[in-house]
């Protein structure tokens, strides 16, 4: 097992702790938003609620995948443990679509029915929105500072994926202002069933990227058009082929045949071959690369 430096360990330390800061913000609104959709009774609060589910969900995840992320292949997983990356996104989108579909149909029945639902509490509901916003908005700083330290994926991912939920958060805060100030309780439905919807296409987004990854999905025609041109040009690589890739978690897999010159030595070889793989991995650290030599001698006169 290689030796870690003193900065990967640093680095590892920042992505556990702003994977925990993470976990602890997604515990602390879940059970905040209880109280408040108990308080309330407003839908686009149970909405929200669901989002900061997903969160705590997405949290553990991701801080899983943080911890692990260091491990490397053991005798029964010689590619590693990422793929588990992507059967955890897999359940996540179906909990999400089917929890979207169970807001989408409350919200719909109750937009639908005769006897309007009276809100109560709001002001205690848009105590609580308010804080989720706040509590967002630092979370998502934090992890942008350590991002741009570690320059680890999964915390920017998931610094993104907070930004995205100030909407629903926003959104069920001008539902309970319009209850109470102007009595307007169809606003709370309309604003559940967007987000409801809202997080159905973000979840099928996710199973799709999931599934995609499961069945050894080639990675995207940028990112093998960017390894190909590095191939082509490196000095000493007379031709490339077989350029194969397959993307498992956050991780991308790289097979590639090098054409040598085999009038050369085994040591210039090696040399060739491990400068090219260090090329690759500069421009895109998130992959792993197996590099076959193969021979090739030039037509004697």
């Amino acid at each position: 097992m290689p030796h870690r430096t003193a900065k990967q360990t640093e680095s590892d330390r920042l992505n556990q702790r702003a994977g925990l800061a993470s976990v602890a913000v997604a515990t602390t609104l879940v059970l905040a938003k209880l109280w408040a959709l108990a308080a309330t009774g407003a839908l686009s609060v149970g909405a929200s609620l669901v989002d900061s589910g997903l969160d705590l969900m997405v949290s553990l995840a991701g801080l899983a995948a943080i911890t692990y992320a260091a491990r490397p292949p053991d005798e029964d997983h010689a590619h590693g443990h990422t793929s588990a990356e992507d059967l955890a996104a897999l359940a996540q989108s179906t909990f999400i679509l089917g929890s979207g579909a169970a807001i989408l149909w409350a919200a719909t029945r109750r937009m639908l029915s005769p006897d309007h639902t009276e809100l109560t509490s709001e002001t205690a509901g848009v105590a609580v929105m308010v804080l989720s916003i706040v509590l967002t908005l630092a979370l998502v700083a934090y992890q942008r500072r350590v991002a741009s330290k570690t320059g680890n994926k999964v915390v920017s991912a998931d610094s993104l994926h907070y930004i995205g939920d100030l909407v629903p958060n926003m959104g069920a805060i001008a539902s309970l202002l319009a209850a109470r100030q102007l009595g307007l309780t169809l606003i709370d439905s309309l604003v559940a069933i967007g987000a409801a919807l809202f997080m159905m296409f973000g979840a099928f987004k996710i199973g799709k990227t999931a599934i995609d990854a499961l069945m050894d999905r080639q990675a995207p025609d940028t990112e093998i058009e960017g390894i190909s041109a590095i191939a082509g040009t490196y000095p000493g690589v007379l031709g490339f082929h077989d350029l194969k890739t397959r993307m498992a978690g956050s991780r991308t897999f790289v097979t590639l045949h090098i054409e040598l010159d085999g009038d050369q030595s085994l040591y210039d070889a090696h040399e060739i071959s491990a400068g090219l793989r260090s090329k690759i991995l500069e421009a895109y650290p998130h992959t792993d690369v197996m590099i076959h030599k193969d021979v090739w001698f030039p037509p004697k006169d």
